[in-house]
């Protein structure tokens, strides 16, 4: 038989990609402190990322998560000073910033807080436009995108 089928242990590879710095977990404190107004919780975890397009091989990659405005966010380091990010309100809603791979930490957050805002501002227009009078309060907490 050629087809042999891998088991999952296989195709999982752990790569050396460190941990976040103290400086660059900061960093990311100090964007959201500003952009939100208050100190947001950050988890550190590990998230598992297919890093080559031609191979099957998962890698174990570092990241950061926080929830804030009803949405969840992660910024994954792939590599020194190599960052994705995505935000989701579920596992239907899943959002990029439209670009694979940031090499600033900064400009991965700023540009996911960006994109997110402007993604809460239409979702929130199109409730409006769907409900009518009947739409939600929009969230108190809500200060805008950041701008730098």
């Amino acid at each position: 038989n050629p087809y042999v089928p891998r088991s999952q242990s296989e195709l999982r590879v752990t790569m050396s990609v460190s941990d976040f710095t103290p400086a660059e977990s900061q960093l990311v404190s100090q964007i959201l402190l500003e952009r939100y107004g208050r100190v947001t919780l950050l988890q550190s975890a590990d998230v598992e990322l297919q890093l080559d397009p031609e191979s099957e091989q998962l890698t174990t990659c570092p990241a950061i998560y926080w929830k804030a405005l009803g949405a969840e966010f992660i910024v994954t380091k792939v590599a020194d000073s190599r960052f994705r990010c995505q935000f989701f309100y579920s596992a239907d809603e899943q959002f990029g910033t439209g670009r694979e791979v940031y090499d600033s930490l900064g400009d991965c957050v700023v540009t996911l807080l960006h994109v997110q805002a402007d993604h809460h501002l239409t979702r929130a227009s199109s409730l409006t436009e769907t409900l009518g009078s009947k739409a939600p309060a929009q969230d108190e907490d809500y200060h805008g995108p950041l701008i730098i």
